[in-house]
């Protein structure tokens, strides 16, 4: 097995019966694994809610380090949608021609450095360089706040010895906090200065939803388009024809983009609260039970997908869920979209092969089921 390969360990209970079951710090989840379940829960707001208790619909489960709740993540509508207008066009940006060659700068920037040496560790040295860098043009601040965000690591909720370390989660609010104050004292055109000028039906943000929607623009997409950078790396590394492919056929680059994240799913899964009693593939839901979104396993399913367990980069029907679905699709989704579709063209024109010299996955244990998200460590050489 290739070390970039990413194996589905839900296939035969998505076959067999459609759910699979996990604990979660004592609060139980039930996962839909189907396509059509999949999207008909997401869908289904009503019943499977997102606007529960800060922190629960997350898995793992952040109840105990946050009572925030993340917008517009953790609403549901009508408040999602009005909360979700107020940065929709923010999150936009991406698609500006200046925002793109900002970040070709940034990903030249990082390609560059990780061509003058012998080896880097892919996810710290390049990921999260690459990752926390971009997420200066996101926020519109300058280029050195990146150092402080590539000095969290990896996931800012989590740590080496703990899925939910406390002390780390408050690194991050007390941040938050502070860029708070520096804007309202010092307004500018930064993110936390938009969101300080911002209102809601004719109210302006309390500095709570302020550092909800913050916490979640930090939180949502670092370990997320981090895994999706080091996987496309990995796979690149181990199927140098495909690089090749796409430098002579580009109009495939966008394709092969929806196609490494359908694959890679950088995101298993996210959780919704049942409202009522109900089912999930005729598996009876208790009313304020858990049931999970599993996007990963949705995205291998051979009644939607053929050859669903291959990178097919040339793939055009792709209804992947693997940014979410319906009403709570990801905010940041056009942003990561831009980042792999500038690192693919960067690599195409900067780098001749990598290699893989060695690496360690990172398996998740959902319940009976492990799954790879990625890897805990890879080193590559770029040549």
């Amino acid at each position: 097995m290739k070390k970039s390969e990413i194996s589905d360990p839900f296939e035969k209970a998505r076959l067999e019966k459609g759910f699979g079951e996990m604990d979660d710090q004592n609060d139980p989840v039930v996962m839909a694994l189907r396509h059509k379940d999949v999207r008909r829960c997401a869908h289904n707001w009503k019943t499977f809610q997102s606007g529960a208790e800060p922190g629960r619909i997350v898995i793992p489960s952040e109840v105990n380090i946050r009572d925030i709740r993340q917008i517009p993540f953790e609403l549901d509508p009508p408040m999602h949608g009005d909360y979700r207008a107020v940065v929709e066009k923010w999150f936009k940006r991406p698609l500006e021609a200046n925002y793109e060659a900002g970040l070709k700068c940034i990903i030249d920037g990082v390609v560059d450095e990780a061509l003058a040496k012998s080896s880097v560790e892919a996810i710290e040295e390049f990921s999260l360089v690459l990752q926390s860098r971009a997420l200066t043009l996101l926020f519109n601040v300058p280029f050195e706040e990146s150092e402080t965000w590539i000095s969290w690591g990896t996931h800012v909720f989590r740590s080496k010895d703990s899925a939910l370390d406390a002390d780390k989660a408050n690194i991050l609010y007390d941040y938050i906090d502070n860029k708070i104050a520096e804007s309202e004292k010092n307004p500018g055109q930064d993110f936390y200065s938009v969101l300080l000028a911002s209102d809601v039906n004719g109210k302006k943000l309390t500095k709570e939803e302020i550092k909800g929607v913050l916490m979640l623009t930090f939180a949502g997409g670092r370990d997320t388009v981090i895994n999706a950078v080091t996987n496309s790396i990995a796979y690149f590394a181990e199927h140098p024809k495909s690089l090749e492919r796409l430098k002579n056929e580009p109009e495939l680059i966008n394709f092969a983009i929806e196609e490494l994240i359908r694959y890679f799913s950088p995101l298993t899964q996210m959780g919704r609260v049942a409202t009522e009693d109900t089912q999930v593939c005729e598996h009876a839901i208790k009313a304020d039970s858990r049931i999970s979104l599993n996007w990963a396993s949705a995205n291998r399913d051979a009644t939607v997908f053929e050859n669903p367990n291959e990178v097919v980069l040339d793939r055009k029907m792709n209804p992947h869920v693997a940014f979410g679905f319906g009403t709570h699709n990801c905010l940041g989704a056009t942003h990561a979209r831009q980042i792999l579709k500038v690192l693919i063209n960067t690599l195409i024109e900067k780098v001749k092969s990598i290699e893989i010299i060695d690496a360690k996955e990172n398996i998740e244990t959902l319940g009976e089921f492990k799954r790879k998200v990625g890897f805990d460590s890879i080193n590559v050489k770029f040549n």
